[in-house]
């Protein structure tokens, strides 16, 4: 390993333009400035790509929304899984199925009111269950879903087709028990809580904030606010973005980038 350290930075020391560079060994990689200035950011940059991603900060998103509100509908489908599909290393997606909704204890188990009727109170708990019973696969479920003409009649086709190992049964259990109506008081508890208060879906929560500037620029374009947002450890994702040599700029936000 530390033969390995060695010829990485003697592979960057040989490329410093000595004349020009202010900055000690210890600090060419540490921004993007000293990089350019000492003629390493090649070399930085491949550096950094080879490190392990512990230091990797993945962009959160919180969706706040409801299984058939046409405007939640739309921006799930058009921007947030297709920007997810591309981004997968970049970011991490919750969804949270309640919005507008309200509920009630009846001293036995919650009860539930939904802006779209019963058919949406419905939807709502079909996507929290799945959520909790297909783990990993749950998102192109819910795609699938809200992507469909009926929402809640394509959940079992959705279900069959990208999670064929989960039975439907497992599903509807969970949607009648009480397991799903504790999934949906903790929807409506999540919901409950966000500061500020939430006035309208969707409602999108970026790194545990939500400003109408940041759900402005997430509406009008996930994918660039994700690229301009995401650090990988020591190098900051948009700074590479704006380079313009492809033989570095390789990631999907550079490719971005470069079609302006």
């Amino acid at each position: 390993m530390k033969g390995i350290i060695l010829f990485t930075l003697l592979t960057i020391w040989s490329n410093v333009d000595c004349k020009s560079c202010s900055y000690s060994p210890s600090q060419w990689c540490t921004s993007l400035d000293s990089a350019i200035e000492c003629g390493v950011l090649k070399q930085c940059l491949e550096t950094n790509a080879t490190k392990p991603n512990t230091l990797d900060q993945s962009v959160q998103v919180e969706l706040y929304y409801e299984s058939l509100c046409p405007a939640c509908r739309d921006f799930l489908t058009s921007q947030l899984f297709p920007t997810w599909t591309m981004l997968q290393d970049a970011m991490s997606v919750t969804l949270v199925p309640y919005g507008n909704a309200e509920e009630s204890f009846d001293g036995k188990k919650y009860q539930f009111t939904c802006q779209h009727g019963e058919e949406e109170c419905l939807g709502n708990m079909l996507e929290a269950c799945i959520f909790n019973v297909t783990g990993s696969n749950a998102f192109q479920i819910i795609y699938c879903m809200e992507a469909s003409t009926d929402v809640v009649k394509a959940g079992e086709k959705c279900v069959e087709l990208y999670d064929p190992n989960t039975k439907w049964d497992s599903i509807m259990t969970c949607v009648k028990g009480d397991q799903g109506n504790q999934l949906m008081h903790q929807n409506a508890v999540k919901t409950g809580a966000l500061k500020p208060a939430h006035d309208y879906v969707p409602w999108i929560v970026i790194n545990g904030e939500h400003t109408e500037e940041l759900q402005d620029k997430a509406m009008s374009s996930l994918f660039v606010l994700i690229c301009s947002m995401y650090k990988r450890g020591d190098t900051v994702f948009h700074l590479m973005a704006k380079l313009k040599s492809h033989s570095i700029c390789t990631n999907s936000c550079c490719s971005y980038d470069q079609r302006k």
